[in-house]
């Protein structure tokens, strides 16, 4: 999906001098991870979606940039903040050295075997049913 990705490196680049180092990283390392992932900017940040289903993403808030996993709550690996009132974690970088490169690999691992269904909450009466199975 070259235009997609193209158009998150274009986000990327108009981010502020602070801010862009880190996208940058999470970016290289989203990519690397989940290549077989769809991306495009979605609700004006960088998304990476399962069939359609929304699995991570980032985006530059006042004080940080926020790494968003749908599903991360359910995550086997540790490191992640409950964010919201259904299975989303966070973590959040100032400086690129803050990103703990392994534990972003873990996650995105757990990504690709753990997701709630996102994609049909509004067929699904808000019900978020799980759509993978920790392995």
């Amino acid at each position: 999906m070259v235009e997609f990705r193209d158009t998150i490196h274009e986000y990327n680049d108009r981010l502020d001098a602070e801010s862009k180092p880190v996208c940058d990283l999470l970016r290289e390392v989203i990519e690397r991870e989940l290549p077989d992932a769809e991306s495009k900017i979605w609700h004006a940040h960088p998304v990476w979606f399962f069939d359609g289903n929304p699995v991570v993403g980032y985006d530059r808030l006042k004080a940080s940039v926020r790494l968003l996993f749908w599903s991360g709550q359910s995550f086997k690996t540790a490191g992640l903040s409950p964010e919201g009132s259904f299975k989303a974690a966070e973590a959040r970088y100032t400086s690129p050295d803050q990103v703990d490169v392994a534990a972003l690999t873990a996650w995105l691992a757990d990504a690709r075997d753990i997701q709630w269904n996102y994609r049909d909450i509004r067929t699904n009466r808000g019900l978020v049913p799980l759509l993978g199975l920790p392995n």
